[in-house]
This record gives C-alpha cells, structure tokens and sequence, in this order.
C-alpha cells in the first residue's frame, strides 16, 4: 500500500479536501461553486459531518489532480475505522498495556475513559510510550486522536510526529 494513504487512512477525506484547499488557498464557496456543487454540501464533507459519495469525490478529485477513487479510499478506511472504534468502546482501553504511573495522580481504574478523553489522549501523547500510544489510538479511534492533537497547538509539533510515526508503522 502506498506510504501516504498509510500515513492517512482512517482520517475523513474532507480533511484532505479542506488541506488541498488551504495550500491552493483557494474557499469552499468558491471551489463548490467551480465543481457546481451547493456549498453547504462540500462544507458538510470537509466538516466530517457527511459522507463522501462517489459522483463528488470524481468531480473533487478531477478539479483538484487527485488519483481518481483517492477520496473514495480514504471514506472507505475512515468507515472501517469508526466501525472498529464502535466495536473496541469496552468502558476502558486494555489496562495491562498502560503503565499506572502515567496516571500518578489518579486511580487508574477510576478514571472516566470517555468524559476524560481529551486529558487523557494529552497526556498519553506527552508522556507515553509506543505501546500505550497504540492501545489510546485502538479505543479512541485515529480520527478522533487525530481531531484532539490538532486542536491542541501546545502538543502538536510532538504529538503529531508520534502520531504519524504510531499509524504510519501500523
């Protein structure tokens, strides 16, 4: 499989669609209108608020230079993906992989895995080793990681690097 779509798979497409767009700086209003596309569709995409269709992604990825099904991949992965976090949300990730120490300042078997996802994904990209890096990223899902770590500009040049070198090996 080719080393980019590695790095990505999992990710929305329209996080793709609204990079592209940034490095063209070129605005949604503006390429949904050059695609004829209503704007609150191709918003609604690069939001990861809708699903990418087939008749879309051709018309995006032939404006924008992509490989045709390109985008198609990456909703295909990124499906498989929140199928398999649906399926992991066990209460709690797999313990025996975290080390209680990342957590000195609390019982780990108290910790509220879903009200605390944001601190606890912070702290295992901070602090943690590749083992427990993976075990977050298996019970959180990529995309849920990867939406955490780009909101958090203080973390991101690490982060983001162990993140990439974490899916990237996978």
């Amino acid at each position: 499989m080719d080393n980019k779509l590695s790095l990505i798979k999992g990710i929305h497409p329209g996080i793709m669609v609204s990079r592209e767009l940034k490095r063209r700086k070129i605005s949604q209003v503006n390429f949904a209108q050059l695609i004829n596309e209503h704007p609150q569709t191709l918003g609604a995409i690069i939001n990861g608020q809708r699903r990418m269709n087939i008749p879309l992604s051709l018309k995006i990825e032939k404006k924008l230079g992509f490989s045709e099904g390109f985008l198609m991949t990456l909703q295909v992965f990124h499906d498989i993906e929140k199928e398999k976090t649906k399926h992991s949300k066990k209460g709690h990730p797999n313990l025996n992989n975290i080390r209680k120490a990342l957590f000195w300042d609390t019982n780990i078997n108290n910790i509220d895995w879903e009200n605390n996802n944001t601190a606890i994904i912070k702290r295992v990209f901070e602090r943690g080793n590749d083992i427990e890096i993976r075990e977050i990223m298996n019970f959180y899902g990529k995309e849920h990681i990867f939406d955490i770590l780009k909101e958090s500009s203080n973390l991101l040049p690490r982060a983001m690097r162990k993140y990439q070198e974490i899916t990237h090996t996978k």
